[in-house]
Order: C-alpha cells, then sequence, then structure tokens
C-alpha cells in the first residue's frame, strides 16, 4: 500500500486507491451518474458541456476517462488529450 492524497477531498490516507475510504461511495455516484448521461444522451460537443450537463466535476471526468471502465465510452472521443478533447459527431 501507499500514502496517497485523495483526489476529492485532499485528505491523507494509505491505500492503493485513487480516493480516501471517505469518497469512495461519492466516486461510485459520480461513475454511474456519468455512464447513465453518456448512455442515454448524445456525446456532447466539449468536456466542459458533458461537466455542466451531467453534473460531474471535470477533474473527475478526466480521471474516469483514463480508466478500463471507461474504455467504450473513451472511443467516443477523437483523442486520448482529455484537456483538448475533440469528440466524433
Amino acid at each position: 500500500m501507499k500514502f496517497n492524497k485523495c483526489f476529492r477531498c485532499g485528505c491523507f490516507f494509505s491505500s492503493d486507491d485513487d480516493v480516501c475510504p471517505n469518497c469512495v461511495s461519492k466516486d461510485e455516484i459520480d461513475k454511474n451518474t456519468l455512464k447513465n448521461y453518456l448512455d442515454n444522451n448524445d456525446v456532447p460537443m466539449s468536456l466542459d458541456s458533458l461537466a455542466f450537463n451531467s453534473g460531474v466535476d471535470l477533474k473527475n471526468i478526466n480521471r474516469y476517462m483514463k480508466s478500463k471502465e471507461f474504455a467504450d465510452y473513451k472511443k467516443a472521443f477523437v483523442n486520448d488529450d482529455f484537456d483538448n478533447v475533440k469528440i466524433k459527431l
């Protein structure tokens, strides 16, 4: 195990995860919200609009899109540079 800083709240914890045990449930809710939004809506024009319309913070969207869990959703994006993403229409 490593000593990490929680990506969501900033507290320090000992684990191999990105988020502390207190934030795991919040992270799962955001992941499910984002998946539901992407499943039920057209792919947005930008990550900013995705964040605004889904209600999921942009920094979390960037982190989720880099995970294997979102590999299928990531295919809708032209490149892997999630700072300047262009979306296939």
